[in-house]
């Protein structure tokens, strides 16, 4: 497995941005995609964003699609969720994980084998 820490959650209004931060240390043989999830207290937890490794290719579900896009800066090894016209329902724990094999689905937890601790984002006036 493979360490990850996140970072950049906050408070910020309906209408904001933020952006969070997935550093991954280590080897990332056999990483085939980063991918953000989120869990808020009274919903079940929800895939929303996914970054390939092998072609940069990413993915956004339709409940974040147009609002949070993804990134890589390769220097760094990190990953970013940009996260803009949040809305409060957009309110969870997010966490960033690995995809261990290649036909992952980005929205299935199953398919992700490690997991940072997560970074608090909570959107309210």
């Amino acid at each position: 497995q493979v360490p990850l820490v996140e970072s950049g959650g906050g408070l910020v209004p309906p209408g904001g941005s933020l952006r969070l931060s997935c550093a991954v240390s280590g080897s990332k043989q056999d990483v085939f995609a980063i991918g953000w999830f989120r869990q808020a207290p009274d919903r079940e937890g929800e895939g929303g964003s996914c970054f390939r490794l092998s072609d940069r290719n990413s993915w956004s579900a339709d409940s974040v699609k147009g609002r949070f896009t993804v990134s890589r800066d390769t220097a760094k090894n990190t990953y970013y969720l940009q996260m803009d016209n949040l809305k409060p329902e957009d309110t969870a724990r997010y966490y960033c994980a690995t995809a261990w094999r290649s036909n992952y689905e980005c929205t299935e937890p199953r398919d992700f084998n490690s997991w940072g601790q997560g970074t608090q984002v909570t959107v309210s006036p």
